[in-house]
């Protein structure tokens, strides 16, 4: 799949879903367009603890969505993201464990003037199974994915 293919279906799931920015991406997608265009960036916006403990997306941009342990909104994300060297024209994929924080950190992004924004819907661990784990029936992992543990 070309990079103009990930983009377009990324795009029809934003549409029929009503979401302002540009797409929604599969885990195998999201590698895919980071692999066919060399400006695409992906941010991991999992906490610290996941990130050490659960494992590690290789050269993607860490910056937590939420503190750890308050969970409170990093007021500081848009800040740490351009500092990251993530300019607003440039796409960025937005991963999390299942897709939500992510969601949230991809709408942010888009309201600040972000343009190629994309939430990496699964996750980095997808979907609680019907035994409540994770890893089992979606996400990054689950594709086999590159990824490494601390």
């Amino acid at each position: 799949m070309d990079k103009d293919t990930i983009i377009k279906s990324a795009h029809g799931r934003a549409v029929s879903e009503g979401l302002p920015y540009a797409g929604s991406l599969t885990p195998p997608e999201a590698d895919r367009l980071r692999q066919a265009d060399p400006q695409a960036a992906i941010v991991d916006v999992r906490t610290k603890a996941e990130l050490n403990y659960v494992g590690r997306i290789p050269d993607a941009i860490e910056i937590e969505w939420l503190d750890w342990p308050d969970g409170r909104v990093n007021e500081g994300f848009l800040a740490e993201l351009k500092a990251a060297g993530v300019g607003e024209d440039r796409p960025v994929m937005f991963i999390c464990r299942s897709g939500v924080r992510s969601h949230n950190a991809a709408l942010a992004a888009q309201a600040s003037g972000y343009h190629q924004v994309f939430n990496v819907i699964e996750g980095f661990e997808g979907d609680p199974d019907e035994n409540g784990q994770r890893g089992k029936t979606s996400g990054w992992r689950f594709h086999g994915l590159p990824w490494h543990q601390s």
